[in-house]
């Protein structure tokens, strides 16, 4: 399985829901990509002034990361497409 290192986060993108709140059904072409993950593999986290900083997240956290998240790497691993992005593009713990 693929680790990340320091204070990458891999992440699987968590599908939106296909319909507006009024019951309009949204085609898979007028969808954004979503931007609620599950994580599936953090790094270590990363040193700084000397100290260990942990990281926050761990396995299996549902989390909303930046839409223009400039760190995110889109990555397929043994077919299956992941998001890599760094912890501090993660907005929150859902």
């Amino acid at each position: 399985m693929f680790k990340p290192l320091h204070n990458y986060v891999l992440l699987t993108r968590l599908e939106e829901e296909n319909k507006t709140a009024g019951g309009i059904i949204i085609p898979d072409n007028a969808k954004e990509k979503p931007f609620r993950g599950q994580v599936v593999a953090v790094g270590e986290g990363i040193y700084e002034n000397g100290q260990k900083v942990p990281m926050t997240v761990k396995k299996d956290d549902i989390v909303l990361f930046a839409k223009w998240a400039s760190s995110a790497n889109e990555v397929k691993i043994d077919g299956i497409d992941y998001v890599l992005i760094k912890e501090s593009d993660i907005l929150g713990i859902l």
